[in-house]
């Protein structure tokens, strides 16, 4: 109960930087060698289901390290992301929390989320999908070593995939 009370603890405080903008705290959160993935999810027949989304090495929307989600933030604080100007207003809302397995340093933690988003005076995008992340101990604290995102759509309808999941 106490890995999951901590786990939980860390995706809402993530949560709650992500909405704030304060996104190179949020960067403090990443171990080093985190691998961040969004595959794109594809319309199967039951059949298929296996190909429904893209594998690892495929297409994704996301397949980032750390290197990269940095660049992206150093973007967004330079203001050199078009897309981010001005700034998005977004609320992620985090749900159904639980340690599926590992030990006290390495938890591996499924989600579900909804961020919404709202841009200007009329963009509104909401994204609802799953994460399966590994929360890795680092000198007695918990950080995301591992993120997988699922969305339940397959069309993104939206300007931009600036957001951070």
């Amino acid at each position: 109960m106490l890995l999951t009370f901590e786990a939980q603890e860390f995706l809402l405080n993530e949560a709650r930087l992500l909405d704030a903008r304060k996104f190179t705290e949020w960067l403090e959160l990443l171990t080093d060698d985190i691998h961040y993935w969004m595959p794109i999810r594809r319309t199967t027949q039951a059949k298929e289901l296996e190909l429904e989304f893209t594998k690892p090495g495929g297409m994704a929307f996301f397949d980032d390290s750390k290197e990269i989600l940095t660049m992206r933030v150093q973007r967004l604080a330079v203001g050199r992301a078009w897309a981010e100007d001005p700034p998005s207003r977004m609320r992620h809302l985090i749900t159904n929390i639980s340690v599926e397995g590992g030990d006290a340093n390495e938890l591996s933690v499924h989600s579900n989320f909804h961020l919404y988003r709202t841009r200007l005076n009329s963009e509104e995008d909401s994204w609802i999908g799953s994460r399966e992340d590994l929360l890795r101990r680092v000198d007695n604290r918990l950080m995301l070593a591992r993120r997988h995102i699922y969305l339940e759509q397959t069309v993104i309808l939206s300007q931009n995939m600036s957001s951070f999941f």
